[in-house]
């Protein structure tokens, strides 16, 4: 063999070695990006507070609840709230209000002068600071309520950045066209420098007062883009809570921990004063399983500012299947919210734009919400998102009136039995699946189940049996 024969064979080897071996390592590494399109994926990509995972949350009106209608007159409060069970306190907006076209004599704490100000009719920044600080020592948290979509007329961003702003046909600053919202003008997310400028406004409040979050208003008027990179951004300086004024799945990817259920408020109605039977519960309980992600939070609630301003208040828009109401807000999927005063039995709608102070008094409800977020607290089954257990269905013979179903999670059961109608009734449960023995968690009787087994609820009653 010559040179040139040797130096052809030693070519050969070498392609044929490693051309095959790299075509091996090829077919390895391409395999599994192949079959990765099949894999099921994670929708929900943002991480939810630790603290968040059996969390119950609370709506502060500063302004209307303390005759002062202060922080420190507020932080009074905070033992009560406790015991009650609240773990995240909401404060409406805390910023300068508006005077320019406001409404009423204090206007709406959502028309925001100063972004980084404190409303001197609720004290200082350093009372706010106490105020979290309070918070923090006694195991709760703090989210400031959050107006991004607009501002006050007299705003001094509006002098100095008129950009910033949409305009008219005219050119004139102008309020959400669909809404009676004449006392705010609208921002214009185009525009880079005010989503920085936006942005910054929310990282000072978590730097300087040490808040755990916001609640965003009308977040869905604002791109998503927007609240992506916020959330980024605020986690970067500490973990926090985001909760959305809206009610749609793309907020939850990596933005907000948890939206509004609208709907779920809307059923509830429905289903009691409106004598339209439980068809639409049930319908939201089927799209919450089948289309809501399942790490995926969804505030729950009876009443709320929006709803006690305008839409009445949660006697009127319940009538006496309000304890049913609030009884499922807390069994079912998400995190139960109490709007300020409801505990003492808020039976008026609160003035919006004026001073209109709670009723105190000990009322049967301040009871029913602490040992309803006991169970909240205790039970896994009832933590929130994928901490907690799956809604499954329990057929009935009543399916007209009674709405039944089963979480689970860490060997903790919780089989909510609650009647939608004004007649006590009997009915028979497919239970096959749910043999052994449960105790109600409100009278404490025992049920052993084995199949097919029947019980009574009262009037607009419940049970909610425990294992």
């Amino acid at each position: 063999m010559n040179n040139k024969q040797g130096a052809i064979l030693t070519f050969l080897f070498f392609f044929l070695f490693y051309g095959c071996k790299t075509g091996a390592d090829e077919k390895t590494n391409t395999a599994p990006v192949a079959e990765d399109r099949y894999s099921p994926k994670k929708y929900v990509e943002l991480k939810h507070p630790e603290w968040s995972r059996n969390a119950t949350i609370y709506e502060v009106n500063v302004r209307q609840f303390t005759p002062e209608g202060t922080f420190r007159a507020f932080e009074t409060h905070l033992p009560r709230l406790k015991e009650m069970g609240v773990d995240i306190i909401w404060l409406m907006p805390i910023h300068p209000i508006g005077k320019k076209n406001r409404k009423g004599t204090l206007g709406s704490e959502y028309s925001v002068k100063d972004y980084l100000g404190v409303n001197p009719e609720y004290g200082t920044l350093d009372d706010l600071k106490a105020l979290v600080k309070k918070i923090h020592s006694m195991g709760m948290f703090v989210i400031l309520d959050w107006v991004a979509n607009h501002s006050a007329w007299d705003n001094e961003l509006a002098k100095i950045h008129p950009d910033w702003y949409s305009k008219s046909p005219e050119g004139n600053f102008q309020p959400t066209p669909w809404y009676d919202w004449d006392d705010v003008i609208d921002f214009d997310y185009n525009v880079p420098a005010l989503r920085k400028y936006m942005t910054g406004a929310l990282k000072y409040w978590v730097k300087e007062a040490d808040i755990d979050g916001y609640r965003c208003d009308v977040a869905g008027f604002i791109p998503v883009d927007f609240w992506d990179n916020v959330r980024a951004e605020l986690d970067a300086i500490k973990p926090v809570f985001m909760l959305a004024e809206w009610e749609s799945r793309d907020l939850y990817k990596k933005a907000f921990d948890m939206t509004y259920s609208w709907t779920l408020w809307d059923k509830m109605k429905d289903a009691t004063v409106n004598k339209k039977g439980i068809g639409g519960l049930v319908e939201y309980m089927a799209h919450d399983v089948g289309a809501v992600p399942p790490d995926a939070y969804r505030m729950t609630f009876t009443d709320n500012h929006d709803k006690n301003s305008w839409e009445g208040n949660q006697f009127s828009n319940f009538g006496e299947g309000l304890p049913a109401c609030m009884v499922l807000c807390t069994v079912i999927n998400g995190m139960p919210m109490v709007y300020g005063g409801q505990e003492a039995g808020l039976s008026r709608s609160l003035k919006f734009f004026d001073k209109d102070l709670i009723e105190w008094k000990q009322h049967p409800f301040y009871d029913l919400y602490k040992r309803l977020f006991t169970l909240k607290h205790s039970n896994h089954a009832l933590w929130n998102g994928a901490w907690g257990g799956e809604m499954v269905r329990i057929y009935n013979d009543k399916m007209d009136r009674i709405i039944s179903f089963s979480r689970e999670k860490d060997g903790d059961k919780v089989i909510p039995i609650i009647n939608f109608s004004d007649q006590p009734v009997t009915v028979k449960l497919h239970s096959i699946y749910h043999k052994g023995i449960y105790k109600d968690y409100f009278t404490g009787k025992q049920y052993e189940w084995k199949g097919d087994d029947e019980v009574t609820v009262g009037a607009w009653g419940y049970l909610v049996l425990v294992k």
